[in-house]
């Protein structure tokens, strides 16, 4: 009878334990990466930087490619009319064709417009009485960098040169330009500082309003009486440079800033069409803003010259495998091949999104998200199993530690 008792109990712990392991959760399948590209293949890019000032360089919609000179504030000269072109647009909006309201020019304005000439300012000419547009203003700021428009803008926005300028400057403040201070709406003071980085991340900003993107790209423009033609500082506004064509943006040049340049150039790299934008600030010479133009001019093309298509992921590749304890792992794939635009040594990241999962699962069953981010870019992409995963055998779940 002993050992009868014993035998029972016995098959009673075995019949426990098999009960306990029959309703003990099982496992659910997970994903797993597999080792990846981490960044585009080739050499970085050796760029011309200046030899003096500072200059940065980034291309639209991936990202800095670096920057020369360090981030100390020094003037800009004219190229704070980009500030000011922005909040003018953005105070009073403009569509394409539009003209905008007009705004009749006093004897005050015709004064400050002597005043300019005779300092040797730009300017651009006025008689009392004569009615200009907002968009013939803006023409006159950007193309021929009139100072004396600044002036006119700024107190038709702002209500006074002192108002407008704390609107520059909190403007500043709001897009993160953490080295920029304005003291005035045309740049000709020294007191109105950035860095080629601050005024690169402006120019796309401003570049975003097609009005501002269409004026700066007029190589000329007629303005009325007294004035007529006038052109553009920047020399090469509309011309292909090779396979580059410069869109934009804005000069500047004072004794205290030197010859300063902010500029995008356009090509079309595989189909796209790539935007370089650029800064040099603080060039030398005996012509300082023809030497900032050929720097820039340099720096963009060589940029450009960087830019290729990168195949980060192949269609039903395979990235990355599907496991489950109670048997061997199957491929992950990805559903569909991921391209973006890049250089030699820009970072690639992956990351995945799993989804929650339960066996039995089917060939090509949705088993989460790859995200894949090379400089600004993202995309993701659903990933799907290229092979079965089966549910667990009654032996296995038996069995089981």
């Amino acid at each position: 009878m002993r050992v009868l008792r014993v035998f029972g109990v016995l098959v009673l712990i075995v019949v426990l334990l098999a009960v306990v392991q029959m309703v003990r959760g099982v496992p659910a399948p997970s994903v797993s990466l597999q080792a990846a590209m981490k960044t585009v293949p080739g050499p970085s890019p050796r760029l011309p930087w200046p030899t003096s000032g500072e200059a940065a360089v980034a291309v639209q919609g991936i990202g800095s490619m670096g920057s020369y000179g360090g981030n100390a504030p020094m003037p800009i000269g004219s190229v704070a009319k980009v500030m000011t072109a922005l909040l003018v647009l953005e105070k009073h909006p403009l569509s394409l064709n539009q003209q905008g309201p007009s705004i009749t020019m006093t004897q005050a304005d015709v004064q400050t417009y002597q005043q300019d000439a005779a300092t040797h300012q730009s300017y651009v000419a006025v008689a009392a009485g004569e009615q200009l547009t907002e968009y013939q203003l803006l023409e006159g700021l950007l193309v021929p960098s009139g100072n004396n428009f600044a002036q006119i803008l700024a107190r038709w926005v702002g209500g006074s040169q002192a108002q407008f300028v704390q609107m520059m400057n909190a403007k500043a403040k709001s897009l993160g330009l953490k080295n920029t201070t304005y003291a005035d709406a045309s740049g000709l003071s020294p007191s109105t500082v950035s860095t080629a980085g601050d005024q690169l991340k402006l120019a796309e900003v401003a570049m975003q309003n097609p009005v501002f993107t269409q004026i700066v790209a007029e190589p000329q423009v007629i303005l009325p009486s007294p004035e007529g033609l006038v052109y553009n500082y920047n020399k090469e506004i509309g011309h292909t440079l090779g396979k580059d064509t410069v869109i934009g943006v804005k000069t500047g040049s004072t004794l205290a800033a030197g010859g300063c340049y902010i500029f995008a150039m356009q090509r079309n790299i595989a189909g796209r069409n790539v935007i370089a934008y650029g800064a040099v600030f603080g060039a030398g010479g005996l012509y300082p803003l023809d030497t900032a133009i050929s720097e820039g001019t340099t720096l963009g093309t060589s940029a450009l010259n960087a830019v290729m298509p990168v195949r980060v992921v192949q269609s039903a590749s395979q990235v990355g495998s599907l496991s489950a304890p109670w048997q061997g792992s199957v491929g992950v794939q990805a559903a569909q091949g991921v391209q973006f635009y890049g250089w030699g040594g820009l970072p690639v990241k992956l990351s995945l999104k799993a989804k929650p999962l339960k066996a039995p699962l089917p060939v090509g069953s949705d088993v989460g998200q790859l995200r894949v981010q090379v400089g600004h870019q993202t995309q993701s992409v659903r990933l799907k199993s290229s092979g079965t995963v089966s549910s667990p055998s009654l032996r296995w779940r038996l069995l089981r530690l």
